[in-house]
């Protein structure tokens, strides 16, 4: 995987006046500077993750989408259910052949974040980490989750596989951390 071409890809579905990242450099995950790397090096859902990690369940909120032919694009944001902060950006990818009707009507609701659709519909899944990235935030990334412009973060390109299929290319980038 060339990490900066994968970013490039999603990104380019979100056309924005201004870019979502200052700078973007692909880190190999030993470097991953805590608490990052607990929170972004593993091959689990995201959703577990910032839930165990900010003691909260999170919501999701859908910020675009776009649907081509069966491929459903979204840019989101999932918020504490404690604090309503933003605790993750992502950029989705997904290709809805790779599940059921009762599956892609419930992604399709936008209401529940996907990591727990798939889990709770005990959907054979493995997520496949392809790289982190340290990432500068660009104007919109920082008014969103309410940090200074040009501040640092960290996020992770992945692979999901449905019933041994790859069915989501995700960005998920962490709110930065204190």
């Amino acid at each position: 995987m060339n990490a900066l071409h994968a970013l490039d890809a999603l990104t380019a579905k979100f056309p924005s006046p201004t870019p979502f990242f200052q700078k973007a450099v692909h880190l190999p995950q030993s470097l991953t500077p805590e608490p990052y790397a607990g929170l972004l090096v593993h091959n689990e859902h995201m959703t577990v993750a910032m839930e165990n990690f900010h003691h909260a369940s999170v919501n999701v909120e859908v910020l675009g989408r776009h649907l081509e032919g069966e491929i459903l694009y979204r840019k989101i944001i999932l918020r504490s259910n404690e604090t309503n902060a933003v605790v993750q950006f992502g950029l989705v990818r997904f290709d809805l052949r790779t599940v059921s009707s009762e599956v892609r009507e419930e992604i399709m609701a936008e209401r529940t974040p996907l990591g727990r659709i798939l889990i709770n519909h005990n959907l054979l899944r493995h997520v496949d980490l392809g790289a982190i990235l340290e990432l500068t935030l660009g104007e919109e990334l920082t008014a969103l989750m309410e940090v200074p412009p040009g501040t640092t973060t960290y996020g992770r390109l992945a692979t999901l596989f449905c019933d041994h299929q790859p069915a989501v290319d995700l960005l998920e980038v962490s709110r930065p951390l204190a």
